[in-house]
C-alpha cells in the first residue's frame, strides 16, 4: 500500500487552503499556511497562470483525495461505486469516504487527523463490533461501533486527541462515550451533515465524465 511521504503542509499550500492535514498544528501561527499563503516550488510566488475550467475541477478533485488521505486508484474505485449508487454521484462519493474506519475515528476524536487515525488502526488499536479490524479503508454501516482496545486504552495519543473534543463538535450522524472510549456510527451521513463546507463534489463528477 503506498503512502505519501512529504511534507503534508505542501498540499494545503498547493490547494491554497488549510486541509487540516497536521491536526493541532492546522490551528496555531505554526501553520506554514499562515505565512506562505502560496502553492510551494521555487517559483511558487509568482505563479499567475489563468486556470481553465479543467484546472479547476482538478483542484476540487485533488483536494479532497488530499482531505481523506487516498490516492488516485483508491479515489477512482469509490468514484465507481458511488456512479453506481441511487442519487447523485458527488453525494455517494463524500457518503463513501465518511464512511472510512481512518475518518471516522479523526472525527470522532480519538486521532489528531486521519493520517494519525490510519497509524493507530494498522497498530491494531481499535475494535469493530468487538472484533479487531487494521485495515484503514475498511467502511463503516450505520449502527457499527468502534472501541479502543483494552490494551491500548493509556495511549497518549488518544487521550490527548479526546481532550479537544468539545459539547457539540461531533457531527450529528457520530455518538461518542468518552468514559467507555467507545464511538458509534448512528448512520450515512446526508450531504448536508458532511462538515465539507468548501468543496464542490460537482465538479469532481464533471471531471471524471469527460
Amino acid at each position: 500500500m503506498g503512502r505519501y511521504v512529504d511534507s503534508s503542509c505542501r498540499l494545503c499550500r498547493r490547494e491554497r487552503q488549510k486541509l487540516f492535514l497536521k491536526g493541532v498544528k492546522c490551528y496555531t501561527d505554526k501553520c506554514p499556511l499562515e505565512k506562505r499563503n502560496y502553492p510551494p516550488g521555487e517559483h511558487g510566488l509568482r505563479r499567475r497562470a489563468k486556470v481553465s475550467e479543467y484546472g479547476i475541477q482538478l483542484r476540487e478533485k485533488q483536494k479532497v483525495k488530499r482531505i481523506y488521505g487516498v490516492f488516485e486508484d483508491q479515489f477512482r474505485h469509490y468514484f465507481e461505486l458511488a456512479s453506481h449508487q441511487k442519487g447523485r454521484t458527488g453525494e455517494n462519493l463524500l457518503k463513501l469516504l465518511e464512511r472510512r474506519l481512518d475518518n471516522v475515528l479523526y472525527r470522532l476524536g480519538f486521532a489528531p487527523s486521519r493520517k494519525s487515525a490510519r497509524q493507530l488502526v494498522l497498530h491494531g488499536h481499535f475494535l469493530i463490533n468487538g472484533k479487531r479490524v487494521n485495515v484503514a479503508s475498511y467502511l463503516l454501516r450505520a449502527g457499527d461501533t468502534v472501541k479502543v482496545a483494552d490494551r491500548s486504552n493509556q495511549l497518549d495519543t488518544i487521550h490527548s486527541a479526546l481532550k479537544r473534543v468539545k459539547d457539540g463538535m461531533l457531527p450529528s450522524y457520530l455518538q461518542l462515550d468518552k468514559a467507555q472510549l467507545t464511538g458509534t456510527f448512528l448512520q450515512v451521513p446526508e450531504r448536508a451533515e458532511i462538515p465539507l463546507p468548501d468543496v464542490n463534489e460537482q465538479l469532481i463528477v464533471e471531471l471524471y465524465s469527460k
